[in-house]
């Protein structure tokens, strides 16, 4: 994990605000509980691999400053996202879709 988080001072389960969710995305890739993968890229770019099988998509900050993403050619969908602290570091995020369907944990690696 890059140390673009070292200035960042957080408790586990704290919101990620507007101005960290770049940092926090960017920060490194990200492993998630199945396996799966993803990097975001600072120009808004995101590539998720599962199984060995890479899915390219977008990232943003939408306008009122929450993250959401898009899949080609139509899935949008936007989060709400917390810190994962542990032992004082920032360790991870979690993902809480706003539509309330899904909850997924990604750690940095």
């Amino acid at each position: 994990m890059a140390g673009s988080l070292n200035d960042i001072s957080v408790s586990d389960g704290d919101a990620v605000a507007t101005e960290h969710i770049p940092t926090a995305l960017t920060a490194g890739g990200l492993v998630y509980d199945d396996g799966a993968t993803q990097i975001f890229e600072p120009a808004g770019a995101t590539i998720y691999v599962e199984r060995g099988r890479p899915t390219e998509g977008e990232w943003y900050l939408d306008d009122a400053g929450r993250f959401c993403s898009f899949w080609p050619p139509s899935y949008r969908a936007c989060y709400d996202l917390r810190w994962i602290v542990e032992d004082g570091r920032i360790v991870g995020l979690r993902f809480t879709e706003l539509a309330g369907r899904s909850s997924f944990i990604g750690r940095y690696r």
